[in-house]
């Protein structure tokens, strides 16, 4: 799962990064309000862990402006603001919880823990087309004819379901599937596409992984 980190303080934030990777999610670290709404709004991600005092945007003011588009989406403040009154303030704004600066990592992770619970529930179900994916049994049927995948074609499968009908870039996709955030030659995608559609047994007829010329891929309803 991946999570977005908003905190000027790169050694708050430096050491979020460290933990949060080392117990397996994937982070992203932005440093001001504004950058921050803007990855925010991509959509890439599970939970937001937003300071309040950031340059640019206040993190409430950048959750409010998320909220307007995205009410679903668990979000922490961290800060070191602890009146009744700011923490309320901070609530009303959309957060779903609370965590007063300086804290323990081990708190803060269960309250994630917390916030993802049921995220992926064994009921969730992902479709395409005839394609079905069930991310909590990691299981993938086309029809009634169950498909095995690698953990990272099914990874990228699920990217681009949970996408849909949306243009996928292979910067996006290098940087959301593979964790990958430098320079790096994105060829890769276009091998694992191709191992999806013969899987897949995808024909011309159902182009339900549809290729973007000079952009990357996008999963398309027929």
């Amino acid at each position: 799962m991946r999570i977005l980190v908003v905190e000027d303080e790169p050694g708050i934030s430096n050491f979020l990064k460290q933990g949060l990777e080392e117990e397996g999610f994937a982070v992203d670290i932005a440093d001001n309000g504004k950058s921050g709404l803007d990855l925010a709004q991509s959509g890439e991600y599970d939970l937001l862990l937003l300071d309040w005092m950031i340059p640019g945007l206040s993190g409430v003011e950048l959750l409010r402006q998320f909220r307007k588009e995205d009410t679903t989406t668990p979000t922490i403040f961290l800060t070191a603001k602890d009146t009744v009154d700011e923490t309320i303030f901070g609530l009303q704004a959309g957060a779903n919880d609370y965590i007063k600066k300086p804290f323990h990592f081990e708190e803060l992770l269960e309250r994630i823990k917390v916030q993802l619970r049921g995220r992926n529930t064994p009921s969730e179900e992902l479709n395409l087309g005839p394609i079905k994916l069930l991310p909590a049994s990691f299981q993938v049927f086309k029809g009634d004819k169950e498909v095995s995948l690698t953990q990272k074609e099914f990874s990228l499968l699920e990217y681009l379901i949970r996408h849909k009908n949306k243009v996928c870039s292979r910067t996006k996709i290098i940087e959301s599937v593979w964790d990958i955030h430098f320079e790096y030659n994105t060829g890769v995608i276009d091998v694992f596409i191709n191992s999806l559609r013969k899987k897949l047994d995808l024909n011309k007829e159902e182009d339900y992984i549809q290729t973007v010329r000079g952009v990357g891929y996008m999963a398309k309803e027929q």
